[in-house]
């Protein structure tokens, strides 16, 4: 079964072709499996045709299923104090002392 076999005829783009434009605004509830009112079947036709676009998908969700799978991982103590530091004079560079 395709991921885009339990989608209604519902469609947001219904008088033309979905572009890569579109494709990519509606990419995150596509991933996510939440797709189904908020995308149409102008989105499984124009992965079809569209190379570029499979692969986008395609990497986002290899991405998405590699960090799932991961186990977390702590930081040396150290390098988190680092990282933390680093960060804090970044924001206050940008946006000033925080109280």
């Amino acid at each position: 079964m395709s991921h885009l076999d339990h989608l209604s005829d519902i469609c947001l783009f219904p008088d033309n072709a979905m572009t890569c434009e579109e494709l990519l605004k509606a990419l995150n509830e596509y991933v996510d499996d939440e797709a189904a009112l908020a995308v149409c079947r102008e989105f499984a036709e124009h992965l079809a045709g569209c190379n570029p676009c499979q692969v986008v998908v395609d990497n986002i969700r290899q991405t998405i299923a590699l960090y799932k799978a991961g186990e977390p991982y702590r930081m040396p103590p150290e390098f988190e104090a680092r990282l933390r530091n680093s960060l804090q004079e970044r924001w206050q560079q940008k946006f000033g002392k925080v109280d």
